[in-house]
């Protein structure tokens, strides 16, 4: 195992050499070899969907390849659009070399970070696409074309796919995914139909839904004969006993990989989940879902094109005073309203507090009757 400053020097040193000698550049226009290079959390690296739908749709014989965090492989076993995942952690020195001995490639498209496009210049890439604006300006060195991002509101699943040429892409369909296959370990068995995943995990202290709110949903869910799964993470048990689970309700927390999880949500009557990556998951697996916004947008993670038909509710409060930062990957952006602040800044999560059950059971029950 390397520092990631230690394979970031050997990524840069690859990248340099394959630069001064690669020969001129020239954007393919039959491109044989696809890469998209990132190493994104869960949510945003399933928010390269669309990307990779308009890709295959637009190079139907092109292998596509993507990078992604070891942890999310299993989730791309039956190869979605034809696509082959290819995992790596960039502190790890053996994971590292594989990228490097791929064979070089055509075309290369950089979504978030632009310090990736180190990593596809280092893996061969002949001709590099990437967003502008990112800071500092070092990481768009060896970028070929900077696209510029819309100037008119997105989401940021669509934006993804603006990077490629060509007409957007076909609104995703279940049957685009497949369904990986879980890992056998000791998994609480689940009940029958209907149950609702109640995943009180979230990537951040303010994206913490109150667990006064989670108990009066999971009252209300009961009440209306569903079974209650509880989510979280393994380091976020904790928030699942403030929540106090009724002795017939299943917890899950700490004991589910990400095949197991989809298994889980394909299956479920009704996933509620704050805006992290388990409410992508959801609609990747089909899952009825409520996703709760409150430091984050519910514009750049919503429906956007790519999700239209999906059963999908983004619930927020906007306009909301504090969220006012403009930021997008490191990026100025007017129409972005998202919030950034630590914990230690804010103090309590008012926008998440400000979602009430009532919101939550009202977005369910609509889509309900337009399913």
């Amino acid at each position: 195992m390397a520092s990631r400053f230690e394979a970031r020097l050997v990524i840069v040193g690859r990248a340099l050499l394959r630069r001064a000698f690669g020969g001129r550049r020239k954007k393919p226009a039959a491109p044989r070899r696809i890469l998209i290079a990132h190493h994104l959390l869960l949510g945003d690296t399933l928010m390269l969907t669309p990307l990779v739908a308009k890709l295959r749709a637009r190079h139907p014989d092109a292998e596509i390849v993507m990078t992604v965090p070891r942890a999310f492989a299993p989730l791309y076993a039956h190869r979605p659009y034809a696509l082959r995942a290819l995992a790596w952690d960039p502190r790890d020195r053996a994971s590292v070399r594989e990228l490097l001995a791929e064979p070089a490639f055509d075309l290369a498209f950089v979504p978030g970070d632009n310090r990736h496009a180190w990593l596809a210049q280092a893996m061969g890439a002949r001709w590099i696409v990437a967003f502008a604006g990112d800071r500092p300006a070092y990481k768009s060195w060896p970028v070929d074309e900077l696209r510029a991002y819309p100037s008119a509101p997105a989401s940021w699943y669509d934006m993804t796919a603006m990077l490629a040429d060509g007409p957007a892409p076909a609104p995703f369909a279940d049957s685009d995914w497949g369904v990986p296959e879980p890992v056998e370990t000791s998994v609480p068995p689940l009940p029958p139909s209907p149950y609702a995943v109640l995943h009180v995990g979230a990537s951040a202290r303010l994206k913490l839904w109150p667990s006064p709110h989670w108990r009066a949903l999971a009252a209300e869910l009961r009440a209306r004969g569903f079974r209650i799964v509880w989510s979280a993470g393994s380091s976020e048990t904790q928030l699942v006993d403030a929540c106090a689970p009724d002795p017939a309700d299943i917890v899950t927390a700490g004991r589910l990989d990400l095949a197991q999880m989809f298994s889980m949500l394909r299956n479920a009557a009704l996933l509620v989940a704050p805006d992290t990556g388990v409410a992508h998951l959801g609609r990747i697996a089909g899952a009825p879902t409520v996703a709760l916004f409150g430091p984050g947008s519910a514009l750049l993670a919503g429906h956007g094109d790519f999700w239209r038909t999906a059963r999908y509710r983004a619930l927020t409060i906007a306009p909301f005073p504090c969220r006012d930062q403009h930021v997008l990957f490191k990026r100025d952006v007017a129409w972005v309203s998202i919030c950034k602040r630590a914990f230690e800044e804010c103090g309590r999560p008012r926008c998440m507090e400000a979602l009430d059950v009532t919101r939550v059971l009202a977005a369910f029950e609509e889509m309900s009757v337009r399913s």
